[in-house]
Formats: C-alpha cells, sequence, structure tokens
C-alpha cells in the first residue's frame, strides 16, 4: 500500500492507494498517520475509494491513530463503498468515532477546510 497525502486548507487528506488495509499495510499507515500527528496536523480526510478490503489489524490501526490524537482532532472518511461501510456499521465505529461522507468536497465541508 501506498500513501499519499496534502495539505488542503488546514485538512490533510490522506488517499489509500492500493486495495488492501491488512496486516502487511497497516504498519506502514499507521506510522504515516502519526508521523503526520507529530507535525501538528489533526483534521484528516481519508479517501477509502481504492479500498476493497480492511482485516481487523487494519480497523486496529485507525482507531489507534484516532485515539493518539487525544481529542484534539478528528478523522473523517470519504468515498467508501458499501462493503466497506458494512464493517463501520457492524462495529458501531460509524457512531461517534468516525464521521463516514460520500465525497472528498464533503468531507473538507465537515472539517471546515473548504467554503460552503
Amino acid at each position: 500500500m501506498e500513501i499519499k497525502d496534502s495539505l488542503e486548507n488546514g485538512v490533510t487528506v490522506v488517499e489509500l492507494v492500493g486495495s488492501r488495509l491488512d496486516a502487511a499495510a497497516a504498519p506502514v499507515f499507521k506510522g504515516r498517520i502519526v508521523d503526520l500527528e507529530n507535525q501538528g496536523r489533526r483534521l484528516f480526510a481519508l479517501d477509502f475509494s481504492g479500498l476493497d478490503f480492511m482485516d481487523s489489524t487494519g480497523l486496529g490501526a485507525l482507531v489507534s491513530c484516532v485515539k493518539a490524537l487525544g481529542g484534539e482532532g478528528e478523522f473523517v472518511l470519504f468515498g467508501m463503498r458499501d462493503s466497506m461501510r458494512k464493517i463501520f456499521q457492524i462495529t458501531r465505529l460509524d457512531r461517534g468515532v468516525f464521521k463516514i461522507l460520500g465525497s472528498k468536497n464533503d468531507a473538507l465541508r465537515a472539517l471546515g477546510g473548504s467554503q460552503p
């Protein structure tokens, strides 16, 4: 998995390039997000449009990144396929932990990073 990030109006947009966030990819993902958090980044919009599969290790890495912010930031997920959305619904992480939106513009708007 490759992770691309950009800063757009104060929001870090993270594109997950590769179809899997699993035991092999989770440490790379988590390491990059922690690096960004250590640089002072606090608002994240994660692009899930290229993701086909996520296991418990990938889910754990996401939750760990949120916890590392200690309530001082926010993660919004967007572009998620129905199969990915079901994982968040089953685990109830779509209720209070992650906001899941349809598009990048929706995510930026929710994080205050774009004009309405």
